[in-house]
């Protein structure tokens, strides 16, 4: 996942997310964003 752009990353939590993929890839993806600390890019996700 460093590959990933931050933008794609989060793109892809969001993506992930709506299609009710598996919990442990979304928990790899969240992981990966926390390393990041992206965090409070996605709190907006979650509640809505």
């Amino acid at each position: 996942m460093e590959h990933l752009s931050d933008e794609l990353l989060l793109e892809s939590y969001i993506t992930a997310n709506e299609l009710n993929l598996s919990p442990d890839f979304l928990s790899l993806i969240e992981e990966e964003i926390h390393r990041r600390q992206l965090s409070h890019k996605i709190k907006d996700t979650k509640s809505g």
